[in-house]
């Protein structure tokens, strides 16, 4: 190779990668949304969506993934998922290509987008798909303004057939901007960490307008009218809370509402037609 070759491959950037490994559902999401499927050859066990990552190779979970496994897909590159905690270090140290995201907030969604199409060399996909994501969700907000903002109490996590263990989502999380974009207020936003352990005491003193509960299905699966039923039946001996007198407490199991990623879009709606049923009633 010529030293003029050799300065252009430079100044090219790193090859256009052909084998990459997603270590979340969200980066996996993110990965399928821009039409990068065919390229995947590696996702974790929990990811779910689209139908067609349950055939792929699993490399394990987010917190502990299967090196081995991984080495032995032959990646040429691996998106991670970064938290306080982990990051690409361990895939670095073996000399794999990775590439850190963060999926917390709504934005991060529009920036691991965008930084997947750029490693991937589809930035004009990216640019389309956030674009589009950030219209529907602007038309959502649009459709909401002007209107009393409905108390939400959202639940993400519980006791299995009890409520016990309450965990409700406070400030600075994905899914309490998601409330407010959907023309909610979380009852929970003063809290100081954004996920926050609740007292039932507590509940009834914050009075949400509505109850939205996803609580014991940590793996978002589908659960049948009878059971949410019974789940909802949970609620019942707390008669004062308005969500509970008028109704409005709602069973939610579909990973759309714990996976952050392309589907923000879908997750906004639904939740918005549970907050504002007069406006979006079909």
């Amino acid at each position: 190779m010529t030293r003029r070759s050799l300065i252009l491959a430079s100044l090219a950037g790193p090859p256009v990668p052909r084998r990459i490994v997603s270590t979340s559902p969200g980066i996996t999401e993110c990965l399928f949304g821009l039409g990068l499927g065919d390229r995947v050859v590696g996702v974790t066990n929990y990811c779910m969506y689209p139908p067609e990552v349950r055939k792929l190779p699993k490399i394990g979970t987010w917190v502990t993934p299967n090196l081995e496994v991984i080495l032995s897909l032959r990646p040429d590159l691996i998106v991670v998922q970064k938290t306080a905690v982990h990051d690409s270090n361990k895939f670095q140290s073996l000399k794999l290509r990775a590439l850190d995201v963060r999926l917390d907030r709504i934005g991060d969604i529009f920036t691991t987008i965008e930084a997947i199409g750029e490693a991937a060399g589809v930035s004009g996909k990216a640019r389309d798909l956030t674009g589009k994501i950030r219209a529907g969700l602007k038309e959502i907000e649009a459709r909401v303004a002007g209107r009393p903002r409905t108390s939400t109490l959202f639940i993400v996590g519980r006791n299995p057939g009890s409520l016990e263990g309450l965990i409700a989502v406070g400030p600075q999380s994905y899914l309490d901007e998601l409330v407010t974009a959907s023309g909610g207020r979380n009852v929970l936003s003063d809290a100081k960490v954004p996920y926050v352990k609740v007292l039932h005491e507590e509940v009834v003193a914050r009075a949400p307008q509505v109850i939205v509960d996803i609580g014991e299905h940590a793996d978002a699966s589908a659960i049948t009218v009878a059971q949410a039923r019974a789940e909802i039946a949970l609620w019942s001996r707390y008669a004062t809370i308005p969500a509970v007198r008028d109704r409005r407490v709602h069973i939610v199991a579909s990973e759309v509402f714990v996976v952050p990623g392309p589907r923000v879009l879908d997750c906004a709606q639904r939740l918005a037609a549970l907050l504002h049923p007069e406006v979006f009633r079909k």
